[in-house]
């Protein structure tokens, strides 16, 4: 059984959506400083690295991500390359390979080819338009994976969080996706429970089939 940790190291200098805070990891407690235990708080955006959107990140009153249903976050997956799309629209899904009857899929784009996620924000990064979002959900899927800090293409980005939260579906983000190939997996990627949060870092993990 080979486990690939698609996760993002959570670090100080990291790549964060503009206007989030940087990570800090302050100590309150340090072996060193004579203290009798090492302790450490930490600081960050619910959105910070690897992460799960809740329904409450877009729409009001919507439920937080100590709510999401686990067995969604647990179960077969397929990752599918997009190739050199500039987006993940309506067309460019309909000549990829994705299986019929996938119910979580998770997008390996250029994004993970120009190792976007390791560089400076770039506003044109490889995200789902409304188009495809609404592809997806006609046909019942109930998980998307990207592998940039959000789902949405830039200019359509609210567009796309709202249809896809509004319609239950679970967003999994910021995935490090250098060493995967296409193909099924299993997926397990569960998210801190944090009260009525809007997100939260998560460790997701895809396990190649024997």
């Amino acid at each position: 059984m080979k486990i690939h940790d698609i996760s993002l190291p959570i670090h100080p200098a990291m790549l964060v959506w503009p206007g989030d805070c940087q990570p800090r990891f302050p100590r309150t407690g340090d072996l060193a400083a004579g203290d009798e235990a090492t302790v450490t708080a930490i600081t960050f955006s619910a959105h910070t690295g690897t992460h799960v959107d809740a329904p409450n990140h877009f729409i009001a009153g919507a439920p937080g991500v100590d709510s999401l249903d686990l067995s969604v976050l647990i179960g077969p997956a397929v990752v599918v390359d997009t190739g050199d799309a500039g987006a993940i629209s309506a067309r460019v899904l309909a000549a990829l390979d994705i299986p019929h009857g996938s119910t979580r899929v998770i997008f390996r784009t250029a994004n993970t080819r120009t190792d976007a996620l390791r560089k400076a924000f770039r506003e044109d990064y490889v995200g789902l338009t409304p188009d495809g979002a609404q592809w997806l959900l006609d046909r019942g899927v109930r998980l998307i994976g990207v592998d940039y800090l959000s789902v949405g293409s830039t200019r359509e980005n609210v567009a796309t969080h709202n249809l896809l939260l509004g319609a239950g579906v679970i967003l999994l983000e910021t995935l490090d996706l250098a060493a995967l190939r296409p193909g099924p997996y299993q997926l397990i990627a569960l998210p801190l429970k944090l009260v009525g949060l809007d997100g939260a870092p998560t460790r997701a993990l895809l396990i190649e089939p024997d």
